[in-house]
């Protein structure tokens, strides 16, 4: 089937992608595969009217985006924790000094995580953006100052310094 054989080419170009913005959605790598198996099998059922479109990176972001959100609001109880080995100690009181991007990320608010991310990783426009979230110019602009404040307060101002 065309179909099929279109959304697989779909699916290998962009999974890795895919994977990696949803990565720096939720802050885990099985939460993430498992909020890109989501948007892939909503994109599917829908693939024939988005493809005739043209719009199918867009509506994929945007069902990834939402998927995360909403997987953010079923709060600590109702998410399972992979993992590996349980550490020997607690974790320290102040954040110590490998503290990255992807802990920063985590830690921000569901929705600035997710425009500081379409906005710089995805690097979609102010109105872009707006428009995949279903907000306003001004709240994404808005979100985008909060989350870049944030992010700088955690990882330290000369992060951003080196860059300019």
């Amino acid at each position: 089937m065309e179909r099929d054989r279109e959304f697989s080419e779909f699916v290998d170009a962009r999974a890795l992608v895919l994977r990696r913005t949803a990565y720096l959605l939720c802050g885990d790598w099985h939460r993430a595969q498992d909020l890109v198996q989501t948007a892939l099998t909503k994109l599917y059922i829908a693939w024939p009217r988005v493809r005739r479109d043209g719009a199918v990176d867009a509506y994929v972001r945007k069902i990834l985006v939402r998927a995360a959100i909403d997987d953010s609001r079923r709060g600590f109880r109702s998410r399972e924790t992979v993992v590996e080995s349980l550490p020997d100690s607690a974790a320290p009181d102040t954040a110590p000094a490998d503290f990255d991007v992807r802990d920063a990320l985590a830690a921000l608010p569901p929705g600035q995580r997710a425009v500081v991310v379409l906005r710089y990783w995805e690097d979609l426009s102010v109105t872009e953006t707006a428009r995949l979230l279903g907000r306003t110019e001004g709240t994404v602009k808005s979100q985008a100052a909060k989350g870049l404040a944030a992010l700088r307060q955690l990882l330290g101002r000369h992060v951003f310094e080196e860059r300019t």
